[in-house]
């Protein structure tokens, strides 16, 4: 494939055979002696991630072409130079997240639109292992099937994209500390099917759609759109509010009005209702112990249903 749609994009992509983490490559590259020729913008690619990982440390590994790591670099300033705000970094893997759903939304049937007869969101052998599942407990309704026809494609703070509520993207943003610039780690899973699906609440655009996915256009939109949504929060003075940037977000994230479990660092852990995101785009959650609202910087959301 000559990736010729996302080539035409970004101002520089690069695809690899193979990588350990495309993060880490566009680490070294971004920062080294030839950084000047990696502007914002820039991009590595590959299909063929072998050490890749996501938050908290974990691992991510999948077979070889069937899923794709996406990096990109961000170099974020405001007009004539003027330094970006600490606080609006919060917002970048929200705009990643919301032009990864934006795009995974193009690529595959919405919601009440007729899937045929193939039921593609869950095959057989995984639907009944979630039928079989306890239902005296808090259930994470991330996990749930909604086979009723069409699929349904949402934000989940702060950096997965579900699909009828399996993940089928997650996200990881790290800060180059030196020049202020952001590598933005995207792992899109392309073709997976049911056996090589990491977990039981995992889905492919293959599975979503019973078809072959076109994995240059999914791409290219999204890199376009991530790039769009992130130079106009720039050019805003990143206010996320003057941009749209937290209308638009809050109008993808299905985190919000759920009510959450959210594990936080140290391992605490708070039950509540997602309200709204704040202007940083932490995400507001009160309290179901004493009705305060706590705004959660970082933390692993589950979304629960009783």
């Amino acid at each position: 494939m000559d990736w010729e749609r996302s080539r035409a994009a970004v101002p520089r992509f690069e695809f690899l055979a193979e990588a350990g983490s495309t993060n880490d490559e566009l680490r070294a590259a971004a920062s080294g002696p030839d950084a000047a020729s990696w502007a914002h913008g820039a991009v590595v690619v590959t299909d063929n991630q072998t050490r890749g990982r996501g938050r908290l440390g974990r691992t991510w590994l999948a077979p070889t072409g069937k899923t794709l790591a996406i990096s990109v670099l961000l170099r974020p300033e405001l007009a004539a130079g003027v330094p970006f705000p600490v606080d609006a970094y919060g917002w970048i893997p929200l705009i990643a997240g919301a032009a990864m759903t934006e795009a995974v939304r193009r690529a595959v049937p919405e919601r009440g639109e007729p899937v045929d007869d193939r039921e593609p969101m869950l095959p057989p052998r995984r639907r009944q292992r979630a039928a079989s599942a306890s239902v005296d407990r808090p259930r994470d309704a991330s996990a749930s099937p909604e086979l009723d026809g069409g699929v349904e494609v949402l934000l989940k703070w702060p950096n997965d994209v579900l699909v009828s509520g399996f993940k089928i993207c997650g996200i990881l943003s790290e800060l180059l500390p030196d020049s202020g610039a952001v590598i933005v780690g995207a792992g899109l899973n392309l073709t997976l099917d049911e056996h090589d699906l990491p977990t039981l609440t995992s889905t492919s655009l293959l599975l979503a759609t019973g078809e072959q996915p076109d994995a240059d256009a999914v791409l290219a939109d999204y890199l376009g759109t991530f790039l769009e949504l992130f130079d106009g929060f720039a050019r805003s003075g990143a206010d996320a509010a003057t941009s749209g940037i937290a209308e638009r977000v809050t109008a993808l994230c299905g985190t919000l009005g759920s009510d959450v479990r959210v594990e936080l660092p140290g391992d605490r852990e708070m039950l509540g209702h997602a309200q709204r995101l704040d202007a940083d785009g932490r995400l507001v959650v009160i309290d179901r112990e004493n009705g305060e609202p706590w705004s959660v910087a970082a933390g692993d959301v589950t979304h629960l249903r009783y």
